[in-house]
């Protein structure tokens, strides 16, 4: 059986989602530049252990809208999208994963409705606590970066980035997948910092072959998604930073008390460079339950190793479960009552 797929109306966009399963409601929030697509093994994985594992296109993103204003992808937004999308599913709690951008979706969820989201998972990006005070994040990075450029600095100009990510989406995704996993030789590892003279794009090695982690067929789809919407609703989350730090000071030392899990590769350049937050979320996550770095894996972690990803989260599921007892959902209630009608199409 493989994943439905349906649109739902969530905050006043039109969402697409994939669905797999039923049971406790597990929502997976991707990163950048991907969708729902990367949760691919972790859908099927899910449903098996008996969990409704639903991953949507995040606002911006594949076949979810779009909407025109840089200011309408706040982290207000996409937690207001997902906590939409849980009402829509008929439920009133779910766990969250998130990965890359995707953990700021999860953490931002977890801090402002703790009573829709009980536990959560991180993967790639540790949590990283808001401040009340201090420089803008974009100046912090102008400080960091001194001569050079920095990725997400690069990105704040609407229309630059775009025009060199789409001219050939498919070396985009070749290079991308590649620099930032754990095959990339050293020389050819993602940059985050890179000299004035050079593009973005210039950072992005297009090695020969595909990484062992993708198929052509999922080459295929990414570049087929982007081609068609692309990448403008995914770098506005970029063009928010300090926007939602000014939103979101009120959180500033908050600590996430739910259940938590934090997985990422022993590659990935992202722990490098927030090595203090990794360090440090015993602290800011008083209630972490494991922090796992897979040794040898880079940046698309749940792509990569989705064996390990799947054993570690399902562990920790249902280590949550025992711990609270296993009720029956609403949305589980209804669907054997009603016999299990399905109200999804397969689009794929």
């Amino acid at each position: 059986m493989e994943e439905s797929h349906r649109f739902v109306k969530v905050n006043g966009i039109r969402m697409h989602v994939a669905e797999r399963g039923r049971g406790r409601l597990v929502l997976l929030c991707h990163g950048f530049p991907e969708g729902w697509y990367s949760w691919r093994h972790q859908l099927s994985a899910l449903a098996s252990a008996g969990y409704h594992a639903v991953a949507p296109d995040q606002r911006g993103y594949g076949q979810t809208e779009q909407p025109e204003a840089i200011e309408a992808y706040t982290l207000c937004h996409l937690v207001a999208d997902m906590v939409g999308l849980v009402r829509e599913l008929g439920e009133e709690k779910a766990a969250i994963v998130g990965h890359d951008w995707g953990a700021l979706v999860a953490w931002s969820c977890a801090l402002l409705r703790p009573d829709i989201f009980h536990s959560l998972c991180l993967m790639s990006v540790p949590y990283i606590a808001y401040s009340s005070s201090g420089p803008r994040p974009t100046e912090q990075m102008k400080i960091m970066a001194g001569g050079k450029q920095f990725y997400q600095l690069y990105f704040q100009q609407a229309g630059k980035a775009e025009k060199e990510l789409e001219t050939n989406v498919r070396a985009t995704f070749l290079g991308a997948f590649y620099a930032a996993s754990g095959e990339a030789s050293p020389e050819k590892q993602w940059r985050f910092l890179f000299e004035p003279s050079e593009r973005f794009i210039d950072t992005i090695p297009c090695p020969a072959t595909l990484p062992t982690f993708l198929r052509p067929e999922d080459l295929d789809y990414f570049t087929c998604e982007f081609t068609r919407s692309g990448f403008r609703g995914a770098l506005n989350w970029y063009r928010n930073m300090d926007r939602n730090s000014e939103l979101l000071a009120f959180l500033g030392g908050a600590k996430i008390w739910q259940p938590a899990l934090f997985i990422a590769g022993e590659r990935d350049g992202v722990i490098r460079m927030y090595r203090d937050a990794f360090e440090n979320m015993e602290t800011t996550v008083p209630n972490l339950r494991g922090k796992s770095l897979i040794p040898g894996a880079g940046h698309w972690i749940q792509q990569e190793r989705p064996e390990e990803v799947n054993h570690l989260l399902l562990k920790f599921l249902a280590g949550e479960e025992a711990s609270v007892g296993c009720q029956p959902t609403r949305a589980h209630e209804a669907h054997s009552q009603s016999g299990g009608r399905e109200n999804a199409a397969r689009l794929y």
